[in-house]
Order: C-alpha cells, then structure tokens, then sequence
C-alpha cells in the first residue's frame, strides 16, 4: 500500500512556521549544549541523554519564539523589515501559535523529566527566564544581554542533565555564551535602529548609544565573551586539550572578522555577521570539543 503525501498546505504551513520561529537560529544554543553534554560524560552520553538534551533544547526555543511573536506582533507590523512575519500577515493563526507553544512547552517538561529530577525541578524557572526575554525591550535598553541569558541556559541545562550538578566549566562557558550572544543581538537591532527610534514602546542599545555606539558596544562585549571561552577552556574538568585551545583562537578571528563587515553606514552585510560568522563560532567550538574529548584524550 502507497502512502499518501501530505497535503501542500502542510508542507507550506510547516516552512512558514520553521520560518516565523527561525528553526535555523538553533545553530547558536544547541551546540553548547552538546560541548557541556560531551565534556560532563567524557566523552559521548548515552543515546537516550543526549537525545531528550536535544529536544529540550529545541522544545525551550520553539517555545520561547512562538512566545516572542505572539507578544511582539503589534510592533512587528509596525517594522518595515519584520511586517511580512506570518502572524502579521495572516499566514499563521494567533490560536496556531499559541498551539505550538503550548505543544512545545509540554514536548519540554516531558524532556526534562525523561533526563533527571533536577532537570524537571528547573524546567519552570529556566522556562520563565526564556519567554521573560521577549518583553524585556519594553523596559530596558539591555535586552541584548537577556537574550544572552536565555541562550546561555544551554549548557548549563545539558551538564546537569548529565551529571545532575554543576561544574565551572558549565558556568564559564554559559557566561561567555551570554555575552556572545549579547553583542551579535546588538549588531543584528542595529537593522530596527530606525523603527525602534519611531517606537515609543521599545528599548535598544542602538536606539539608546546610536548605530556607531551600539557597534562599539557588541566589540566590548565580543572581547569578554573571547576572555570567558578561555576561562572556561583553562576550567574544563577533565582538561581540555589544544583542540578547544584552537576553536578558542578561531573564535577571536571570526569575531573579528564580524566587525569588520560592519560601517555605522553600511549594515549591508549584516546576514553575513549575523548567521554565518556566529554559526561557524557555534559549530567550530562544537568540533573542536569533540576532537578533545573523543580523540585526543
């Protein structure tokens, strides 16, 4: 018996919502989670652990973006780069989102519990501070760093899924992240300095500091990051060998070559900042963990 393809308007609703929630943005947290998930087991930890990591990981974020686009859609049709977005135009439903959110949400406390009891214990709190994130522009000019914290949850949430406590390496390496994030968020709000100017309801670094500022800012920012992801190389228990010593050091190059796309009067090169620079940063520290751990050790 054939099987029956599923209806075009479910693959199209499906790519409009990987889309609306940017699926491909996982890049960036996930694969901290696999580097604390890899260090904390010495090596790779068993299918089951590092399968219910993954889905908390990819439940939590669905989550929080769904979370994030039902709250920020009135601003969002007010944005010249964010009014296609499929809740402003109708695509997807504002009950669709609220579905998928609640799906996600309970896809996650499922993970959590399936991983340990400590996990499950902070599945609330560590869910709070990810959709709190979507409302903090409302209040305050450092919802860059927010977002960070959000995304430096990853492997914190992964090392204790493994050994059930916590170690320096988690932390240092979940600080760095924070701060990581938080300078590419700036550079990437630096495309809404516009519309954010125009807002009377939201905060920015650009909109406070102004493009050049902002600029100046995410480099601050980047440089604490670099210092913490050697902090955390140097704290890694086991050791960490030379491979994460080298992803460290390609870190401090992509990161500069990040900036250097960038002119306060020329963004135009942003998605090339943003997504390919930060995605090689990610998936490089990735790779270079894992030639630590499971080769060089």
């Amino acid at each position: 018996m054939t099987s029956v393809p599923p209806p075009p308007d479910f693959i199209g609703r499906t790519k409009t919502f990987l889309e609306m929630i940017k699926f491909s943005h996982s890049v960036f947290a996930l694969p901290f989670a696999l580097v604390a998930a890899l260090v904390a087991a010495e090596g790779v930890p068993r299918f089951a652990v590092l399968f219910w990591i993954v889905v908390a990981a990819v439940s939590a974020r669905t989550a929080a973006m769904c979370f994030n686009r039902i709250a920020d859609v009135r601003f969002d049709a007010k944005n010249p780069r964010t009014r296609t977005r499929a809740l402003v135009t109708g695509e997807l439903s504002m009950r669709f989102a609220w579905g998928a959110m609640t799906a996600s949400v309970l896809a996650f406390y499922l993970a959590a519990g399936m991983l340990n009891f400590a996990c499950l214990m902070l599945a609330t709190p560590c869910l709070a501070v990810l959709l709190f994130y979507s409302l903090t522009k409302r209040f305050t000019d450092y919802s860059h760093l927010f977002l960070g914290a959000a995304l430096g949850l990853a492997p914190i949430g992964a090392w204790i899924a493994v050994t059930g406590g916590l170690s320096w390496f988690a932390v240092w390496l979940a600080v760095a992240v924070l701060f990581w994030v938080g300078g590419f968020d700036i550079l990437y709000s630096c495309q809404d300095y516009d519309a954010d100017r125009a807002s009377t309801g939201l905060h920015s670094i650009p909109k406070r500091f102004g493009i050049a500022g902002a600029l100046r800012i995410a480099r601050r920012f980047h440089a604490v990051a670099l210092a913490l992801f050697a902090l955390a190389w140097w704290s890694g228990s086991p050791p960490l060998g030379p491979g994460f010593a080298a992803g460290v050091a390609g870190v401090g190059v992509l990161l500069n070559h990040q900036h250097g796309l960038l002119r306060p009067n020329d963004l135009s090169r942003i998605d090339a900042a943003f997504f390919g620079a930060n995605g090689r940063i990610s998936l490089g520290l990735l790779a270079c963990a894992a030639i630590d751990v499971l080769l060089l050790r």
